[in-house]
Formats: C-alpha cells, sequence, structure tokens
C-alpha cells in the first residue's frame, strides 16, 4: 500500500487544555520550522488550510473538575468538523497543535470517518502520558490529561459525544507507546480498560523494533492508521519546548526507527502533531526535531540496505 501523497495542514493554535502556557503558538512553529516545505520535498502534495479560529484561554481554575470546558469542546467541534471534511475530500488531514486535548476532536472525525467508509480504526498514541485521567482522578483539571478517556466514554457527555457516537473509539484499537508518567489512578483506569500500553520500561527491555512490530500488528488494506504524536514522546534533551517534559523518553534513533517502521506500513492517513511549545523551546529547536521526524513518517530513511 501507498502512504497518502495528498496532505492538508490544519493549525489549532490554542493551549486551553493544557497546564502551561505556549502551545497556541505551536502551528506557526512548525510552518517557521519549514513542514510544508520538507513534505513538498519528498513529493508530497501539501495543502495549508491555515489556522482554525476559536476562543482564547481565560486562564481559569477548574470548575466541576474540568478547566475551560466550554473552550475545550468549542476548540475540540472545530477541529472534528475540519479533519472530518479533509478525509472526506480524500486528503490526510495534519493538526497543528496545540495541546493535545484536540486530539479528542480529531480522532472523533477519524473514527466518524472510518464508520462511514467500513474500515477498521488502528490509533498510535506516541505520548509520555496515557491521558487516560478523568475528573477524579486528577486535582488539576487539566483536560490535556484526558483526551483517550474522553474518546473510549469517559468524560463530560459535551466532549464525549463531539463524534456523533458514544463512545467514539474503544480502548482495544489504541496503541500507547513511550509512556512513562502515569498517575497511580489512572494507572489502575488503564489496567482496568485493558488499554495497551508500550511504556518505556518495556521499550527499554525489548527494544523499538519489536516494539513497533507488536504496535502494528495485524494492520491490512481495510484499516486507518492515525498517529498522534505529541512531541513530549522524545527525551527532552533533543525536544526542551514541551509544556510537560519527562526524562527518559526515546533516542534520537529511536524515534526515528518508530517512525520509519509507520512509515514502512504505508498506511498512515491522519496525524496529530500537538503540545509544541516555542515559550519554552531553544531557537525552535524542538520544532526542527518534529519536522525531521514527521519527514520520517513520510519516508525518509537511513536504510541503505537493499
Amino acid at each position: 500500500m501507498t502512504l497518502q501523497r495528498h496532505v492538508s495542514l490544519i493549525g489549532a493554535p490554542t493551549d486551553v487544555g493544557a497546564g502551561a502556557r505556549g502551545a497556541s503558538m505551536g502551528p506557526e512553529a512548525l510552518r517557521v520550522a519549514g513542514l510544508a516545505e520538507a513534505l513538498r520535498g519528498r513529493g508530497v502534495d501539501v495543502l495549508d488550510r491555515g489556522n482554525l479560529a476559536g476562543p482564547p484561554n481565560p486562564w481559569l481554575p477548574p470548575v466541576d473538575g474540568y478547566r475551560h470546558l466550554d473552550e475545550v469542546v468549542t476548540w475540540n467541534r472545530s477541529v472534528h468538523e475540519a479533519v472530518y471534511a479533509e478525509l472526506k475530500t480524500g486528503r490526510m488531514p495534519i493538526l497543528l497543535g496545540g495541546d493535545h486535548c484536540l486530539g479528542l476532536g480529531s480522532i472523533s472525525a477519524v473514527a466518524r470517518h472510518c464508520r462511514d467508509v467500513g474500515k477498521k480504526l488502528r490509533v498510535l498514541w506516541l505520548d509520555a502520558h496515557a491521558d487516560f485521567n478523568t475528573s477524579t482522578l486528577t486535582p488539576s483539571g487539566n483536560i490535556h490529561g484526558m483526551p483517550v478517556a474522553c474518546l473510549c466514554g469517559f468524560g463530560p457527555q459535551a466532549l464525549i459525544e463531539i463524534g456523533g457516537q458514544v463512545p467514539a473509539i474503544s480502548p482495544k484499537w489504541v496503541r500507547q507507546i513511550g509512556i512513562r508518567s502515569v498517575d497511580e489512578g489512572e494507572r489502575r483506569f488503564v489496567h482496568e480498560q485493558d488499554l495497551e500500553v508500550f511504556d518505556m520500561r518495556y521499550i527499554d527491555e525489548m527494544g523499538m523494533r519489536h516494539t513497533m512490530e507488536l504496535a502494528l500488528a495485524t494492520l491490512d488494506d481495510h484499516t486507518h492508521l492515525h498517529v498522534s504524536f505529541d512531541v513530549d514522546f522524545l527525551d527532552p534533551v533533543m525536544a526542551p519546548g514541551v509544556g510537560t517534559t519527562v526524562p527518559g523518553g526515546p533516542t534520537y534513533r529511536e524515534a526515528h526507527l518508530c517512525m520509519e517502521m509507520i512509515a514502512d506500513t504505508g498506511r498512515m492517513a491522519s496525524l496529530d502533531v500537538v503540545e509544541l511549545n516555542p515559550a519554552l523551546d531553544e531557537r525552535n529547536k524542538t520544532a526542527l526535531v518534529a519536522v525531521d521526524l514527521i519527514e520520517s513518517l513520510f519516508g525518509k530513511s537511513t536504510l541503505m540496505r537493499k
């Protein structure tokens, strides 16, 4: 199967779901780092749809366990409609965040599209965090720590119903990779829901190649592969520009191997790039690394073997 060569960039400049300000500048940082030019250099047809508009970040404390719920709902509805519209035209949406709460709007749109066309869905969640919290499990109320739980039907009604079906996805469709920071209550909840997690200890013990072989197993021509790439998946030594750095992430080569093996399947059909925070970065270093890795998702490789 050949990787989709027609992509649309969709900026969602908001940090309403985050615990630190600055991810709202992520879309522009990725553009400045040359994302569109890099993809065009690989023969990809790129349309930049510009940025979605939405409410500003009020920066208020949680209300009934959620911070900025109304704003998060509004942004995710906009993302949902934009991603769904691109999928309907046969293009690959690349969501440029913005914080990871936006994965709710993006993946619910992908799930809706899969229902329309009769495809199975596989979600690769590349992240330092499981993002499977609920309002009862985390005191912060930051919704960027809740999108996977919301997608699986655990969350406020206004969020979980965005995709038109509750739950939008099954936990069995998700493979989480690179996880190394999980709250205790969240850990129990992940186990209860049987979420498949390849944490950093697993990667340390078994290697990235074996991890990705398992994460990508059983994909076929009737599977839509969605990649949700939180930049804090990467070790902060090479990617300091995120609001929630966690030491001990994948190395540069491990991260590239992860992306190269995804590209080898030829089945990636939608992508999120989220949590890039230029306010915390060093001369756009993290955005440049992210663009380099996205190139690997589109076929750039160091492979020299015949």
